[in-house]
């Protein structure tokens, strides 16, 4: 056999780039040497920096990230900082396509099989050790150690933690993930949120008071209020009463299946409010409300919306917004309502949530546009500047 001297070398640079290649990782003519983050470095101040990819490892998987929901508790962060994390690459509502993979990683969370080229998003890291954790195994979302890829304080060795990035790794004990090839990118850029929304629905049903004929009421328009809405049309409710103060939130209430919508900006006093909601609902009130607003003053109204012997879901405070005075004896005792709290979710969620996409879609829920603005990675400044001016309604991160 003649093998001309290009040959030859041809031969040996391939043979070389093998040799040279990670034995852990399945596509590593993919893996990029460099990578850039979104750092937020101080309050209100986002700087796009580069990394170097770190070594993959045999339980890795780096993802191209593709997109990003901007949540308010990224907002939250950037303002102030309440957690105290900065510096922190954000963006916990990500997706994006697998580029490598670790030697063992076989199968997603859900016992799916898994490989380069899958759309994937994460949920949360549990710690496997707390309470929760050995004794409600159901409950991570209540774990005392639980983290997030995007609210981890960045780390030298490993600074791939947050979507707002070109790439992310995953990495750590407890990390939880799902191939999502079936959901386009606006429908995986939503199910982190959507996810907060379906444990909701999971925590209020277990008081037995939503069913096709429950008047439910959602107090806060914001992008959790609306896919709650959504959620609930989906779930067969009937008849929702949506309160907000801005007319655009309103409409689009009205398009994602809401049948009584109230702005608080025209009905001014919670008397009129209350008679609105009453007039609507036997003239009883709500049997079951969800407040979704992070307002302390508003919160405080949502007992008097619900009628005796009804229901509520708090899950509009995800940090600490201060509080709220009531009443005991007329706001709960005397009605005898039954209250749930409702925190994050659980990686168990995921399934669910990605059930409900589906259902949406096949429903004509038109759940995706609630995004109305994209940036790029370095434009994210600007995205925390639309979403806390509220001047749209979902916005995201869209890698160019």
């Amino acid at each position: 056999m003649n093998i001309s001297s290009s040959q030859v070398e041809s031969i040996v640079r391939k043979i070389v780039g093998e040799m040279s290649c990670a034995p852990s990782c399945t596509a590593c003519a993919s893996v990029p040497k460099k990578a850039k983050v979104a750092m937020l470095t101080a309050p209100k101040k986002i700087e796009v920096k580069e990394f170097d990819v770190p070594a993959l490892e045999d339980n890795d998987i780096l993802v191209r990230v593709e997109g990003c929901g901007v949540c308010g508790t990224d907002v939250h962060e950037w303002r102030q900082d309440p957690f105290g994390i900065i510096p922190v690459t954000l963006g916990h509502e990500g997706t994006g396509e697998i580029v490598a993979l670790g030697k063992n990683v076989k199968f997603d969370t859900a016992g799916n099989p898994i490989k380069v080229g899958d759309k994937i998003v994460t949920s949360v890291i549990s710690c496997g050790e707390c309470h929760v954790c050995r004794n409600h195994p159901a409950n991570t979302n209540l774990c005392d150690k639980q983290g997030v890829f995007g609210l981890i304080p960045h780390n030298n060795s490993q600074p791939l933690t947050g979507w707002f990035a070109t790439h992310l790794l995953i990495r750590g004990k407890g990390s939880t993930y799902f191939v999502v090839n079936d959901l386009d990118l606006k429908e995986r850029m939503l199910l982190e949120l959507a996810c907060v929304c379906v444990h909701a629905l999971k925590r209020a049903n277990t008081t037995g008071l939503i069913n096709f004929n429950s008047k439910v009421l959602v107090q806060g328009l914001g992008p959790v209020g609306l896919v709650m809405i959504s959620v609930l049309r989906a779930a067969g409710v009937n008849h929702i009463i949506a309160i907000d103060g801005t007319p655009r939130r309103l409409e689009m209430a009205k398009k994602l299946g809401a049948k009584t919508v109230i702005n608080f900006k025209e009905h001014t006093t919670l008397e009129e409010r209350v008679k609105i909601v009453k007039g609507v609902s036997s003239g009883v009130g709500a049997d079951f409300a969800f407040q979704c607003t992070g307002a302390p003053m508003a919160a405080k109204d949502i007992y008097d919306y619900i009628r005796r012997g009804g229901g509520m879901c708090e899950m509009g405070f995800f940090v600490n917004n201060g509080e709220y005075t009531v009443n005991p004896h007329f706001a709960m005792c005397n009605k005898e309502i039954s209250i749930v709290g409702s925190w994050d979710y659980s990686a168990d969620d995921y399934p669910t949530t990605m059930a409900f996409l589906r259902q949406a879609r096949e429903m004509n829920i038109p759940i995706k546009e609630l995004i109305t603005h994209t940036f790029p990675l370095d434009k994210l400044n600007e995205a925390m500047e639309v979403n806390v001016s509220q001047q749209g309604i979902k916005i995201c991160y869209v890698a160019e």
